[in-house]
């Protein structure tokens, strides 16, 4: 089930930064690098429940180079513009989803041990 829900999650955040600004969602249209700040904190923390034995570099990198592809993808459309400052917004999301991660899961093994 955590895979699946990963997985319409990503399919939803490349289709709306794909889709013309116009037909966009008014729940999401807000500011543009909070919204991929947002969207790529709740991708990485997804990926992290659905794939728990991945390492943490390697989820980011991915979810980075995704980020790089929506942006490239966006310059070629015609109706999107790309910016490298939206992969920033989504660095940064993926790096505070990583390091939230790693703090409870920092914090899980110390109240198991003895």
């Amino acid at each position: 089930m955590r895979k699946l829900a990963f997985w319409c999650a990503l399919t939803t955040v490349v289709v709306l930064s794909l889709m013309p600004g116009p037909m966009l969602p008014s729940a999401v249209n807000f500011w543009d690098k909070a919204q991929h700040a947002l969207g790529f904190f709740g991708l990485t923390w997804l990926a992290l429940l659905a794939y728990p034995r991945k390492s943490l570099p390697q989820l980011g990198v991915v979810l980075l180079l995704l980020g790089g592809a929506i942006e490239l993808a966006q310059w070629a459309t015609g109706w999107r513009q790309g910016d490298w400052l939206d992969l920033l917004a989504d660095a940064v999301g993926i790096s505070t989803a990583l390091a939230l991660w790693l703090q409870w899961r920092n914090q899980s093994t110390e109240t198991l041990k003895p």
